[in-house]
């Protein structure tokens, strides 16, 4: 058991990714379908994908502007507690949601990279904006 100290045995899954996605915007079109691909191909790099809000919308109604809250303060909970090393944008663009994961993660210091041109575009905006 290689990874007694640290309580991982693979040590390549050691970088733990927040996986941000403008999934609320189309719930019902397969969105999560796609985030969870995103999150498979995540893990088989490597790394350890995180990305409650996965979970949150089995049981949520992301049209309730309540439950749709309760989803993005778990995301945020995430940051706080210091479940994240990195956080990685996917989708077409920078969601409203996604912003405020992207400034938390910036106040914390918490490395926010960009995976798909949709989200490079916008976060050089939102990088120029500042």
């Amino acid at each position: 058991m290689g990874g007694m100290e640290t309580g991982v045995e693979n040590p390549m899954l050691s970088t733990i990714k927040g996986i941000a996605d403008a999934l609320g915007v189309s719930v019902e079109a397969g969105n999560m379908a796609k985030v969870l691909a995103i999150c498979e191909q995540v893990h088989k790099e490597g790394h350890i994908p995180v990305a409650p809000y996965l979970v949150s919308l089995q049981y949520l109604n992301d049209e309730v502007v309540e439950d749709r809250e309760l989803g993005v303060e778990a995301n945020l909970v995430c940051f706080h507690r210091g479940f994240v090393d990195e956080l990685w944008l996917y989708g077409d663009k920078i969601s409203e949601g996604m912003k405020r994961e992207i400034a938390l993660a910036k106040e914390l210091k918490i490395p926010v990279v960009a995976k798909t041109e949709g989200t490079k575009k916008d976060l050089e905006v939102l990088d120029v904006v500042k």
